[in-house]
């Protein structure tokens, strides 16, 4: 099986055709087979992985077409290898009407800049997420005619070339708080169409950004489950164990160097940079009942949500340990880490995973680790067991950021006062970071507030190293 794809890459002035593909057969080309949800994500540093979703009954053409209880749709996968670097392509799925376009990553050795977007903890926009309107309890609705963050990264698009997303994808486990706060009636016995509307609702909304820009992400803790950690008798097959997030994300599942994690989310790619300065880029899961020493059900008392067990004891920080030694520091200065929950934060930090992953963190020479699931954003200064060191005078210790402030249905978060003493810029706006890796000594990131896009706040972390060529 397969997804064929008409794709055709510009090479200076002219156009030549790249890779064969069969031409849409028109008996099977309707309003019901029209590709929709497509996504894009990094396969190596010459391949793309392409994803589509289509309505369920149909038949779909793919390297792997795949559906689960509760879901309406079927996610057909499909990756091309041989593409050449930093080559800009278009491509037409088979029976769409619309000709998209993306770019491989840079080739090593490439002496131009590139930035790249992070969000964290975004959802629906809409009647089903965030709105003008907000459940009980909640607090900042978006203002009548202001920007959502997508819109935001959409009109922004030229000024990034791929988007990292670090947990909480939608929010379809919120389907009983949200629907029980402000929309009604609720209804317990629907087979899970509720918690798959906002899911599919989110993937249709994130397509304008996600078939055009590499969409990598990483798990947070509102994948794992249906019930957003309330009562797991309700969940049905297909809402448990980050069964969504792995249908819709298999493309970059499959690319994880993890044998032993089948089912965990420890992510691995790559992109290259400027010369001498390619990016490693890595995600460990630091979700419910994962895999290493205490993982929490939830900090904060939010409720259990029981995801696992998904690997023996160990097994993702093994895997980590392995990745993080094996970067030739010469050839690839920068190495960014994220992870969902954050541990220096103005707000209940989750000791667990400091104590599971700053060792590694801080042994293999980190330089930058990026966290969600707070709904506000934090930039601290690089720390190294709690002890500041200032970016701009080549710190020893990674630099953290905190942003989960993209947007869901239930508003933006207060951090608690004072700020602890790492902290040095506080925003409870909604919006997204956009991070340039300038040469191999320079990396900047800015805070852009997704109502307007203006630039909140800028920082930039300075290495004192030589830069290889």
């Amino acid at each position: 099986m397969f997804f064929p794809l008409r794709v055709i890459t510009v090479v200076v002035a002219f156009a030549t055709a790249a890779l064969a593909a069969p031409r849409a057969n028109p008996d099977r080309c309707n309003e019901n087979t029209a590709p929709f949800q497509i996504r894009l994500a990094y396969a190596g540093d010459s391949g793309m992985a392409f994803s589509k979703n289509g309505i369920l009954n149909r038949f779909a053409r793919s390297d792997i077409s795949t559906t689960y209880p509760t879901s309406s749709t079927y996610n057909n996968h499909v990756v091309i290898t041989g593409l050449q670097s930093d080559t800009t392509y278009y491509y037409m799925p088979e029976c769409g009407n619309q000709t998209y376009t993306f770019k491989t990553a840079r080739r090593a050795g490439s002496s131009t800049e590139f930035s790249f977007a992070m969000v964290g903890d975004m959802g629906t926009f809409g009647p089903y997420g965030l709105s003008t309107t907000v459940g009980k309890g909640a607090s900042n609705p978006l203002k009548p005619g202001e920007k959502t963050t997508i819109e935001s990264l959409m009109t922004l698009k030229d000024s990034y070339d791929f988007v990292w997303h670090v947990g909480d994808i939608a929010y379809a486990d919120a389907w009983l708080k949200e629907k029980g706060g402000y929309i009604s009636p609720v209804n317990q016995t629907d087979g899970g169409a509720e918690y798959d509307k906002i899911l599919n609702e989110f993937y249709d909304q994130v397509e304008e950004i996600s078939s055009i820009r590499p969409y990598m992400v990483g798990p947070g803790n509102h994948e794992a489950n249906c019930d957003n950690g309330s009562d797991l008798d309700i969940c049905l097959p297909g809402q448990l164990n980050f069964t969504g997030y792995r249908a819709h994300w298999k493309f970059v599942l499959n690319a994880y160097l993890c044998p032993a994690c089948p089912l965990l989310s420890p992510a691995e790619w790559r992109t290259s940079g400027i010369p001498g300065t390619t990016v490693r880029c890595t995600s460990s899961n630091s979700t419910p009942k994962t895999d290493f020493p205490n993982a929490p059900d939830e900090p904060g008392g939010e409720g259990d949500e029981d995801a696992g067990p998904f690997a023996p004891s160990g097994s993702q920080l093994a895997w980590l340990k392995k990745d993080l030694a094996s970067v030739d520091r010469k050839k690839t200065p920068w190495v960014i880490a994220s992870g969902h929950r954050p541990w220096y934060v103005s707000t209940t930090e989750c000791l667990e995973c400091q104590a599971a992953f700053e060792p590694l963190l801080l042994q293999y020479g980190v330089d930058l680790v990026l966290h969600g699931h707070k709904h506000f954003y934090e930039s601290h200064a690089a720390i190294d067991n709690g002890t500041a060191q200032e970016i701009d005078a080549d710190p020893t210790a990674p630099w953290y950021i905190v942003n989960g402030a993209a947007g869901h249905y239930d508003g933006l978060d207060t951090p608690s006062l004072p700020y602890v003493p790492t902290s040095r810029k506080v925003i409870t706006l909604y919006g997204w970071s956009l991070f340039t890796v300038h040469n191999c000594t320079h990396l900047s990131t800015q805070f852009i507030a997704s109502g307007n896009n203006s630039i909140l706040d800028t920082a930039t972390l300075i290495k004192d190293r030589n830069c290889y060529c």
